[in-house]
């Protein structure tokens, strides 16, 4: 029984197996290359929700995690985890910090109309937020120290003040904003597993500064995580463990 990671970018997905002093192991699946240590497959998707709900699909599809076909695992996947660097909402959570998600939500999936924005939830369809397990959020903050939080996912990177407090205002329990987690979450909640979203936080929600960026700070943290975290996502792939 595997975990199903997925970032955006190579960089990312790297920063994630270094955690482990095992090799990857690599597997060509259709539309995406899985880098398999431990329990974790590891995908680096591409940048926005789509990209990242199509590589959770196929990854999810594969039959990699299911025990069937080339490079098959023990068993199917039982979580999926969006992973990668994001921004922070300041002061909650600072460069160098980890956010795992109490919320996993769209932000900017809605209509805008004369009054504001208006979320897709209240148009009259789709939904704009994910729940991950909240025992595995308690478990994964208590073993990583990571502030929990909603996520939000953006389409757009916020680059200035006025939209960082809108985003805010929007959304008061937001700590930080990232590309992919929703679409990562679409295509776990349509195969039944459960998602988690974990972000290392690059760089403050507001005026886009790119030399106050600290991205390698963040990888690092990434890499620390998940040298701490990866016993309780293991633990979770069990029935048992699932159903508490």
């Amino acid at each position: 029984m595997r975990v199903l990671v997925v970032t955006a970018v190579p960089v990312e997905r790297d920063a994630v197996t270094r955690a482990f002093t095992d090799r990857p192991q690599v597997l060509d699946v259709p539309g995406a290359e899985l880098h398999r240590v431990g329990a974790l497959d590891v995908v680096a998707g591409g940048a926005g929700p789509a990209s990242a709900a199509a590589a959770a699909a196929f990854a999810l599809a594969s039959g990699a995690g299911a025990g069937v076909g080339p490079g098959a695992g023990a068993g199917p996947y039982r979580l999926v985890v969006s992973a990668g660097i994001g921004g922070g909402f300041a002061p909650d959570a600072p460069v160098g910090s980890l956010v795992v998600a109490s919320g996993i939500v769209a932000a900017d999936l809605g209509a805008e109309t004369p009054d504001g924005f208006v979320p897709v939830t209240a148009l009259g369809f789709g939904r704009e937020r994910f729940v991950p397990p909240p025992d595995l959020v308690r478990d994964v903050a208590a073993a990583t120290g990571a502030l929990t939080g909603e996520v939000l996912t953006v389409s757009t990177v916020t680059g200035s003040a006025g939209r960082a407090a809108a985003l805010r205002t929007a959304h008061p329990h937001a700590v930080a904003e990232a590309m992919e987690g929703f679409g990562v979450a679409e295509a776990a909640e349509r195969l039944h597993v459960p998602v988690l979203e974990i972000r290392a936080v690059s760089n403050a929600v507001g005026p886009r500064d790119r030399d106050a960026w600290r991205i390698g700070d963040a990888l690092t943290a990434l890499t620390e995580a998940f040298g701490k975290l990866t016993p309780v996502l293991e633990g979770w792939t069990t029935p048992h463990d699932r159903h508490r």
